[in-house]
């Protein structure tokens, strides 16, 4: 995925449009498993967005980039915009690190709604750049070896083979102070379309979501992920803390060739199974 003109060098692998990969990821640097999660949108319909559990906190939508998105991009970049103060948006500098962004923006815009864990990543994370503007937000993650380590585990858990030659792109929908925003790393800032309500936040983030297929017909590219609060039914759930050498396993994580300084970490990996157990 591309990033624009100005962007960092530096490049991860993709993360995959998977609600599987996206949750482990997720719940391992701190998010509680019985707070929230990810899961797919099969359709846009109105009988297919009731299925969505709710309430819906925020809506990734993976698009392919073309000349007219981009063409878009650069206009909406050139127009003035009133934004609530209360939005977490970040800028997009490193390449390919679209679906990390578009969760950091979908939990940043809902950390009063839900409780991260204390201490965990998110946690740190969230109260490290509250007070950042976007631009320093995103030299921070630049910067942030655990979030890169996290990151490269969960893009070579997926289904498909990763590759860092991809052109789709992630972007969140959120409702904050009563609109619904448009939160892409790689424009110049958050994009109201209009009245929500986090009740309606799924049908509004899909209308627009349909209006921009609807310019690329052709395409199947399209990927729809709804992040939601979870209803409160406790699961049985397995954990472990794996300390990995990095000088051993760098090649395997880092498949580009990218070494960060780090002697040692501790991942923290949830196996979810399919058939959770109530207590």
């Amino acid at each position: 995925m591309a990033t624009p003109a100005g962007s960092s060098t530096k490049r991860w692998l993709p993360l995959e449009a998977n609600p599987d990969v996206m949750n482990q990821f997720l719940w391992g640097l701190g998010l509680p498993v019985d707070e929230a999660e990810c899961c797919d949108v099969y359709g846009l319909e109105d009988e297919l967005l009731a299925v969505v559990p709710q309430p819906v906190l925020a809506v990734l939508f993976l698009f392919p980039i073309t000349s007219q998105t981009e063409e878009e991009r650069l206009q909406q970049d050139k127009e003035k915009r009133d934004v609530s103060s209360k939005v977490y948006f970040m800028k997009q500098t490193v390449g390919n690190a679209c679906g990390t962004i578009g969760l950091l923006h979908g939990v940043g815009n809902i950390t009063s709604e839900i409780k991260l864990q204390e201490g965990s990543y998110l946690d740190r994370f969230f109260k490290s750049t509250a007070s950042m503007d976007p631009s320093e937000r995103a030299t921070f993650l630049e910067k942030e070896d655990e979030m890169e380590v996290a990151h490269a585990v969960a893009a070579t858990a997926g289904e498909t083979e990763a590759s860092d030659n991809v052109n789709t792109h992630f972007i969140c929908f959120t409702c904050v102070d009563g609109e619904l925003y448009e939160l892409d790393g790689r424009k110049s800032g958050p994009i109201s379309h209009g009245a929500s309500s986090p009740s309606s936040l799924l049908q509004d983030a899909a209308k627009v979501i349909q209006g921009m297929i609807q310019k690329n017909p052709e395409s199947l590219n399209f990927n729809v992920i709804a992040l939601h609060k979870k209803a409160g039914v406790a699961a049985t759930v397995t954990y472990w803390s794996i300390s990995y050498d990095l000088s051993m396993c760098m090649p395997f994580i880092f498949a580009w060739g990218q070494l960060i300084d780090i002697p040692q970490t501790v991942l923290s990996i949830v196996l979810v199974f399919d058939d959770l157990e109530e207590k």
